[in-house]
């Protein structure tokens, strides 16, 4: 596995988003997320991502059961706040300084660990100036609970003024051949410009760009993306299964699948950049994995650029209720 860096943290170049083990994609399986934790490891991942409202709390809680049965050093624990989460569901943002220290005092005994190597705002509170979450944030630095900071889905004025008050050490964002939107709002350029490393998530598209979802019943049916993505209803879904079947014939051609091809371009993008992409199946796990021996020449490169132009995708990224909480 390739190492590369956010911040102060040396991770695998491929990361590994837990949230569909236990929640949004399906019925949770916390036995097959295990075996999938395990499985990475042992390939030499180390940069596991997690968040407090997945589940919320229980996938925090699958991570920790797993940081029991291996070496702390061997492991990047990232976790997220930044929800007002009662009756088991999320209620809106918070990040209060207040809700910040709660979160991380929460997210700490649930993964059972004394220090939390990246804690993330998971969105940008508006009602709450960044200055005083990123202070509240940098506290728990000085006090030896986190590592480094990073925040979700913010804009470059965010950023700016969030480096301001403590280094960032990573963004998090959206980004794949069919979300490539912070190549052209200045995201990604102020990244580089203040030393921000970038970890996309959902680098596959929501898996939509392995082909394996040719349908909407190919979903379960209290799957998340049904109702909340409009890019897997409807005639969107059908004029981007173009999208997935360039990504399966190029695929084809290189001698990989569509999930390594995927990958594998948003790896070559830049050494900054880390994804995240999620799975609760082994199987998938490997695929993704393989990603990192694909090899994209500048015609690959360039057909990719061709085929895949920002906006290509049929359909918001979100509905509009949640597209609000982004780019703050």
């Amino acid at each position: 596995m390739q190492t590369r860096h956010l911040g102060p943290l040396p991770v695998s170049a491929l990361g590994l988003g837990c949230m569909s083990m236990s929640y949004a994609y399906g019925k949770a399986d916390e036995v097959a997320g295990l075996r999938v934790l395990q499985r990475y490891v042992e390939r030499g991942g180390n940069f596991l991502d997690t968040a407090e409202v997945y589940g919320p709390y229980t996938n925090e809680e699958l991570i920790g059961r797993f940081l029991r049965e291996v070496p702390r050093e061997k492991i990047v624990v990232a976790t997220k706040f930044g929800f007002r989460i009662g009756d088991g569901a999320m209620r809106g943002v918070d990040s209060s300084p207040e809700n910040v220290r709660r979160a991380c005092d929460a997210s700490l005994r649930r993964l059972g660990i004394e220090t939390i190597d990246l804690f993330y705002q998971h969105r940008v509170d508006p009602a709450v100036p960044i200055e005083d979450t990123v202070g509240a944030m940098a506290e728990l630095v000085r006090a030896g609970k986190v590592r480094a900071l990073g925040l979700s889905e913010a804009a470059p004025a965010t950023l700016r003024r969030a480096a301001a008050v403590h280094p960032i050490a990573a963004l998090q964002n959206e980004y794949s051949l069919w979300t490539r939107d912070v190549e052209s709002n200045g995201v990604l350029a102020t990244c580089r410009e203040l030393g921000i490393g970038f970890v996309p998530y959902s680098p596959l598209g929501r898996g939509f760009l392995t082909g394996a979802i040719q349908k909407i019943s190919d979903l379960d049916p209290d799957d998340w993306r049904r109702k909340n993505l409009p890019r897997f209803q409807a005639d969107a879904l059908e004029q981007n299964r173009v999208l997935a079947d360039h990504v399966k014939t190029l695929a084809g051609r290189k001698g990989c699948t569509p999930a390594q091809l995927a990958l594998a371009w948003v790896l070559a993008q830049a050494e900054d950049i880390v994804p995240i992409p999620g799975t609760k199946r082994v199987s998938y796990l490997e695929d993704n994995l393989g990603a990192v021996d694909v090899v994209l020449s500048a015609d690959d490169r360039g057909e990719l650029d061709r085929l895949f132009p920002p906006g290509a995708a049929a359909g918001a990224r979100y509905h509009a209720d949640m597209m609000s909480m982004v780019n703050g």
